[in-house]
């Protein structure tokens, strides 16, 4: 059994998706882009499919047909990956050294510990703690160089 209960992803492909015009999917494309780089909606735990297709004056089947097109992923995934390297930028800047790794997590919009260790492992390999150890060793040996 793998670390954190991970599956090997399957490929499905619904017919509906494309027989969506691509110009529609790249307009949809370019507005989940601005939603989760420019307003970082993802760091809402709440915010979902329904929501960003509200935000954007779109529906959830045409969220879906672009994630899996233009992200080849699903929505939780692409909202946890923004999550996931904003939580590694957090562990690594030394504004946020006073937050434990869980108030990361909330603050990146995870609901609980084990989706965030979950998430961050499938991205980075390790957990949190081992990341920003790892990080913090690296910048060590560089100011002191043996």
């Amino acid at each position: 059994m793998n670390k954190y209960n991970q599956h090997e992803k399957t490929e499905k492909v619904a017919a509906y998706r494309l027989r969506i015009n691509p110009e529609v999917i790249d307009a949809i494309y370019e507005a989940i882009l601005r939603a989760m780089i420019v307003d970082k909606k993802y760091r809402d735990p709440d915010y979902s499919a329904k929501q960003l297709a509200t935000d954007i004056h779109s529906n959830t089947r045409y969220i879906s047909a672009a994630v899996s097109l233009r992200f080849n992923m699903n929505f939780t995934e692409l909202v946890n990956g923004y999550r996931v390297r904003e939580a590694a930028h957090m562990l690594t800047d030394r504004r946020y050294k006073n937050l434990t790794v869980e108030g990361i997590a909330r603050a990146c919009g995870f609901h609980n510990r084990q989706t965030f260790h979950a998430a961050f492992y499938r991205t980075y390999q390790q957990a949190p703690r081992n990341y920003q150890r790892a990080f913090n060793e690296k910048l060590k040996d560089k100011k002191h160089p043996s």
